[in-house]
């Protein structure tokens, strides 16, 4: 079960299985900045270009409308930031929203930390964000991200053929999406 917490530091923090979700803080702006700068975790993702740390620094600042977006950075148990994660609100008294993982740790993929990080940031936003659909995108060839996706219960519901131009070539994206019901038939410890 996802719940806010309080961490020893008393930071509030939403506590998984394998993961602890806690808010972008300024001084994980190096961590992302690294990993956005990674041509190999870049590579899934849907920026196509490197940035600065200054640019990182400024996104976060410009993504801390809570309203809207719930940003979290994936922690391990043992306070290892591995990967950001976020909720965005299609609209802000919509009951949608969309969901963003990357794992910029290449040695924690295939690990089960993404499984776990999309698990708890569901429960969180179906139980106390009241939400109702969350959806993501992810390119269809990123096999292993769909794998886990579908572990958690998201379903496909469509392809958009030729939707993103990165690096020379157009790639097809996946539209996904899990609705509460689903969730909480799928999950029933983690739904409580």
């Amino acid at each position: 079960m996802a719940r806010a917490l309080a961490d020893w530091s008393g930071r509030a923090v939403i506590r998984g299985e394998g993961v602890v979700l806690r808010a972008t803080e300024p001084g994980d702006a190096e961590s992302i900045a690294r990993w956005f700068n990674d041509p190999e975790v870049r590579r899934y993702m849907g920026a196509r270009f490197p940035g600065s740390l200054v640019d990182q620094r400024r996104r976060l600042e410009s993504r801390s409308d809570p309203e809207k977006r719930l940003g979290l950075c994936i922690d391990t148990l043992d306070g290892r930031t591995i990967g950001i994660c976020s909720l965005h609100r299609d609209d802000a008294e919509g009951h949608n929203a969309g969901l963003g993982i990357m794992i910029g740790e290449k040695d924690c993929w295939s690990k089960g930390y993404g499984t776990d990080a999309t698990l708890t940031l569901c429960c969180f936003g179906f139980r106390q964000m009241d939400l109702h659909r969350i959806r993501l995108d992810v390119y269809t060839f990123n096999e292993r991200a769909i794998r886990s996706y579908e572990k958690c219960g998201f379903r496909r519901d469509a392809v958009q053929r030729d939707a993103y131009y990165k690096h020379g070539e157009y790639l097809d994206v996946l539209i996904m999406a899990i609705l509460a019901d689903e969730f909480r038939e799928k999950w029933p410890e983690r739904s409580g």
